[in-house]
């Protein structure tokens, strides 16, 4: 029985984290909604701890907002808070790209155009959480080569602000960011050109900052 040990309460609240987290993007927990941390406890299968511990993590992320003693309840998508977290991680990008294309590998391009092409066939197929999770995984790939810390971070901690918006409007029809965008992105990539690659990317996360304006 040595290998079995406690479960750390970090990883559970990781856990609870991710979860709702998770529930809040998609949509399964609307803007306004209350939210309890007993209920939620239960539903994960967890105490109340970890997942008290999950929402001070979300009110700093964005997607809760707290009252003390009074509620604690899903944040509306706010345009403008949309449109900062947009530029804040299309900056993060643009600077683990300028990092990451001279250190690119074939097996990191391979990698690249599988995630586009599971990209492109779930937009296609309407799948959302496909898409974004490819489209993660694509852009993961450059994230990773760049081996920064600190700009990993800040794109994991903003970006689920900007997808409650970009899975809103992939619902009702729009477009799911573009998989010929994509495209451009990897070409520069593999041919090393870091300033093209830097276009590509500015040019991506532009778009995403006009769709908050748009909102």
């Amino acid at each position: 029985m040595k290998a079995l040990r406690p479960v750390p309460r970090t990883l559970l609240r990781d856990r609870a984290c991710e979860a709702i987290r998770h529930a809040i993007v998609a949509g399964e927990m609307e803007p306004g909604a209350v939210v309890r941390d007993a209920d939620l406890a239960e539903r994960l299968g967890l105490s109340r701890a970890p997942v008290r511990e999950a929402f001070s993590r979300l009110v700093d992320e964005g997607l809760l907002e707290s009252k003390p003693q009074s509620y604690t309840r899903v944040t509306p998508v706010v345009a403008a808070d949309v449109r900062d977290a947009a530029a804040v991680v299309g900056a993060m990008h643009e600077l683990v790209t300028r990092v990451a294309v001279p250190r690119l590998e074939e097996a990191d391009l391979d990698e690249m155009r599988a995630a586009n092409e599971r990209f492109a066939a779930a937009v296609h197929a309407g799948d959302v959480d496909g898409a974004v999770r490819a489209d993660d995984e694509l852009h993961h790939v450059l994230v990773r080569a760049a081996g920064n810390r600190a700009a990993a971070a800040t794109i994991d901690r903003h970006t689920p602000l900007i997808r409650r918006l970009e899975r809103r409007r992939f619902g009702e029809g729009g477009n799911c960011r573009s998989a010929g965008l994509h495209e451009q992105l990897i070409a520069a990539c593999a041919a090393g050109d870091t300033e093209a690659a830097l276009r590509v990317t500015a040019g991506i996360w532009r778009g995403l900052e006009k769709l908050a304006d748009s909102d």
